[in-house]
């Protein structure tokens, strides 16, 4: 007996004494990975000599490293700011393991986290969910999410940033530095293509912040990644620039300050009144409700605004502009009903319908891909209000400057009750947008119904790509609880030039020249690229029926050598007849972010009539590795090219002909 007590004396110390060095490498077994698994641990001074329970910061390490955090800078940097930052706070951290035996055999070390594109045999994200429990059990940790954080460089920061979004409430803080821009989730032969600009509305109860370094050879995708959240106003948001030459996390110690204030907001400890959600997998948790999906194929399903009394469900076959994915969805709501009673849901404006709670006070009800606009009325629920229906296929509206434009939204009424007396006023703080009729009054909606509303608006734009302008819309009526929202809108110059050269592939067989990247030190040259796609009788024109890729030809790309390359293009329509039906997404030759080029594979409807006019816009990237060496950062010179990128748009008619007669 006296000797097995002290062994257990000796497990307790080896798990709860802090080391000379201040951190202690462990290993757990993982059922969700089916092996063992280890982290290194990093507990505070005073750790062992207390009863006191810690918050923890999990930090998910980057391309070629592991656990240990020593790969990079032979442990002379990472580590020990961590060891001092935990020396004199409160914390404990934990650095998790990426490793993955079939990636870590090649170039560079190896590709943590499984987020490869034919990858998702190792579901990371559940095994983090294990590791949390694991830690919880484990050692005096505080276990709300107020207290659990999220850090990471490059691909960890895209960790931190996707676990978070993917578990809004297991994380209250996340952290990112210099965060890879993209890279695929899902389960095997799910797989789908994650942005963290594309998710946003998920970290919408989620305290974020970003570091970027200003040498950062990415630092154009964290700009990106940092518009998106900056523009978020329902994301509490942070970001910094560190004057640095190259890929690396700096200011560990100010950013795991961020995260002390984060575990000093009481607020993150309650759940949200409205929140927003996504997720590609087929069977999802958040906030205590549940998605399930039967769709084998890749796809994405959103919950957006979500309160007792309302919600908005639909899908895409990719983010952010993808077609509705066809499926079959159950939602199970969390236990906020009355339990064994019955509620009535409306669909739109399809009749209600009765739904019973079941003991714990949830309901549980199907929908298909398509958009849908849910809301409940029955005990203690307060009528719902009024709904604008701003949506189209698209993510954004995309409209092109120097033109009025009627927007054709709706106002939905969801409740049992008609709603007097409602009044729409559009606003926006750009100076680029003039309302030219935004204030408008309905006299009377009855229930379930909807009424087509007609703001006019017109934008001006300079020339290049698409620019982003804001417009923010209020509801409100008698008796009724306002409602405010805002619109992003994409706007095109109002004029776009034509493209230089174009192709049409539809079932035909090119050999195009393209680009070909040099490498880190810039340069490149001219490569031929056989290429055959779309579907059709490969004539180069597009027919009623057909399935095509378009391709442009540029005079000038981003980079210095990149004259006369062809490229595959984005297309943007507005007509009913054309549909975005693929979206074809390849690696942009020698990147080292993942990043793709996101082009289109389209698809004209069989009954299209001859002369039909559809005016499209045609997107694409150029890129090029920019070295400037005798440029410093801080005291340093530049240390690896910066990875650049440059969208450049085309307007085209397609002018759909009778070939048969």
């Amino acid at each position: 007996m006296k000797l097995h007590v002290a062994f257990l004396a000796a497990a307790w110390w080896a798990a709860a004494a802090v080391p000379p060095r201040g951190f202690v490498d462990r290993t757990h077994v993982s059922t969700i990975l089916g092996e063992a698994r280890h982290y290194r641990l990093f507990l505070p001074p005073g750790y062992a000599g207390t009863k006191q329970a810690y918050p923890v910061i999990y930090y998910f390490h980057g391309h070629s490293d592991r656990y240990t955090l020593e790969k990079y800078d032979d442990g002379k940097d990472t580590v020990p700011k961590i060891v001092r930052f935990v020396a004199s706070h409160p914390v404990i951290v934990v650095a998790v393991d990426g490793f993955v035996a079939a990636d870590y055999t090649g170039f560079y070390g190896g590709a943590p986290w499984d987020v490869g594109q034919g990858g998702g045999r190792l579901d990371f994200g559940l095994y983090f969910r294990e590791l949390v429990a694991h830690i919880d059990a484990t050692y005096r940790t505080r276990r709300t999410r107020r207290f659990r954080a999220t850090a990471g460089l490059s691909m960890g920061g895209f960790m931190s940033l996707y676990l978070s979004a993917r578990f809004p409430d297991l994380i209250g803080s996340a952290s990112s530095f210099n965060p890879g821009p993209e890279f695929f989730i899902g389960e095997p032969g799910r797989r789908i293509l994650w942005r963290p600009k594309d998710h946003v509305a998920a970290h919408g109860a989620t305290m974020v912040r970003l570091i970027r370094a200003s040498g950062d050879y990415i630092s154009q995708y964290h700009e990106e990644t940092h518009d998106a959240y900056a523009r978020a106003h329902q994301v509490a948001f942070e970001f910094r620039q560190d004057e640095y030459h190259r890929h690396w996390a700096t200011s560990i110690g100010e950013t795991f300050e961020f995260h002390e204030r984060a575990f000093a907001q009481p607020s993150l400890d309650r759940p949200p009144d409205s929140w927003s959600y996504s997720s590609a997998y087929r069977d999802a948790r958040s906030w205590d409700y549940r998605l399930q999906t039967d769709n084998q194929a890749p796809g994405f399903i959103y919950l957006e605004d979500v309160s007792a009394n309302a919600m908005r469900i639909y899908t895409r076959q990719w983010a952010p502009d993808g077609p509705p994915a066809p499926q079959s969805i159950t939602i199970t709501t969390a236990p906020r009903y009355t339990p064994n009673t019955v509620y009535r849901m409306r669909d739109g404006g399809s009749a209600a319908r009765e739904l019973r709670s079941d003991p714990t006070g949830r309901l549980e009800f199907q929908v298909d891909g398509d958009n849908h606009q849910i809301s409940f009325e029955g005990p203690g629920l307060v009528p719902p209000p009024p709904v604008l229906m701003t949506w189209t296929t698209s993510a954004a509206l995309r409209l092109r400057a120097d033109v009025s434009r009627t927007l054709p939204w709706r106002i939905y009424n969801p409740r049992s009750t008609p709603i007097e007396g409602l009044r729409l006023r559009l606003t926006s703080e750009y100076p680029t947008v003039a309302i030219e009729a935004g204030d408008l009054a309905i006299k009377r909606i009855e229930p379930g119904q909807t009424v087509r509303i007609e703001p006019q608006v017109r934008f001006t734009a300079g020339d290049g790509g698409f620019e982003a302008a804001r417009l923010h819309a209020e509801l409100s009526a008698p008796g009724v609880a306002k409602v405010a929202k805002d619109i992003d809108v994409l706007v095109a110059p109002a004029i776009v030039p034509a493209p230089w050269q174009m192709e049409i592939l539809d079932g035909r067989t090119l050999t195009l020249p393209v680009f070909l990247q040099k490498g880190n030190q810039g340069g490149g040259s001219t490569i031929q690229r056989t290429v055959t796609e779309g579907r059709g009788n490969g004539n180069g024109v597009l027919e009623p029926g057909e399935e095509a890729t378009i391709w442009v030809r540029l005079h000038q790309g981003l980079d210095p050598f990149d004259k006369g390359h062809w490229y595959r293009a984005k297309v943007f329509a507005e007509s009913p007849w054309l549909t975005e039906v693929g979206d074809i997404a390849e690696q942009k030759q020698r990147e080292w972010t993942g990043a793709k080029e996101r082009t289109s594979l389209i698809a004209l409807r069989p009954d299209t009539p001859a002369g039909a006019q559809i005016p499209v816009l045609l997107e694409n990237e150029s890129w090029s590795f920019h070295f400037t060496p005798d440029v410093r950062y801080g005291p340093e010179p530049l240390y690896q090219a910066f990875q650049q990128h440059r969208r450049h748009l085309h307007a085209l008619t397609l002018k759909i002909v009778d070939l048969g007669h």
